[in-house]
């Protein structure tokens, strides 16, 4: 369904992206935003699902300044290998990858002609909690077990768009005290917890949880429905 394209940010650096299309005329767009494991066959079956709700999907590859081409599976050593990229791209200096994504934000409404939205897992959970906070042109942003959005610097900033975050209960990289505490700061964050692990979207994953991640993606397609039409 989906095919490779490039993006240029604004610093002239150049990226691939996947990029999955909807049947007919979009009615907005959805920037994918990838765990530690890369544009992997997961992500793009998450782009797909977007595509085929009717959303333009873009799928940044949001390693690419630290390595290109990066898919992993879900192995210790690849876990092993994306928790080091993701140093690495975080280590870069400001704005570092927040460019990149902006880049996708601008593809999309561009190419999709209607609002965009975000939606990221894992470490891309964290990313579009910042993106929610500090980039331009975003209408939504849905946020799945973002490691660090809890933590007290994170949870200082300040949206600027609506936002949706999900986490589940059982998550030992994100500790459930820390949860009820950014949802207490965050009063306008739609914060919804299930009995699920970390990493409980990926059917790739011992961690998946069916219940959970349908739940959790009838939720967000709900909020961009109303957020993005």
């Amino acid at each position: 369904m989906g095919q490779s394209i490039q993006l240029t940010a604004a610093d002239g650096f150049t990226l691939p992206a996947y990029v999955a299309e909807p049947s007919g005329k979009p009615k907005g767009a959805v920037v994918v935003l990838q765990e530690i494991f890369g544009v992997n066959s997961h992500i793009r079956s998450v782009a797909d699902g977007y595509a085929a709700a009717g959303y333009l999907a873009v799928a940044p590859a949001t390693f690419h300044r630290a390595r290109a081409g990066v898919e992993l599976g879900y192995s210790e050593a690849d876990m092993g290998a994306g928790i080091g990229l993701k140093a690495a791209v975080e280590a870069l200096p400001a704005p570092g990858v927040m460019q990149d994504i902006q880049a996708a934000i601008d593809h999309a409404a561009q190419h999709a002609g209607g609002p965009v939205g975000v939606v990221g897992y894992c470490w891309g959970g964290l990313l579009t909690w910042r993106a929610a906070c500090t980039l331009k042109g975003l209408s939504a942003a849905v946020s799945y077990y973002g490691g660090g959005v809890t933590g007290a610097k994170e949870s200082a900033r300040k949206p600027a768009c609506p936002v949706m975050a999900h986490f589940g209960s059982q998550d030992h990289w994100i500790p459930l005290d820390t949860v009820k505490a950014f949802s207490a700061s965050h009063p306008d964050v739609q914060v919804h917890v299930y009995e699920a692990n970390h990493g409980f979207n990926c059917d790739q994953r011992g961690s998946y949880d069916a219940v959970a991640a349908t739940l959790a993606r009838e939720r967000s397609l709900a909020f961009f429905a109303e957020h993005l039409g």
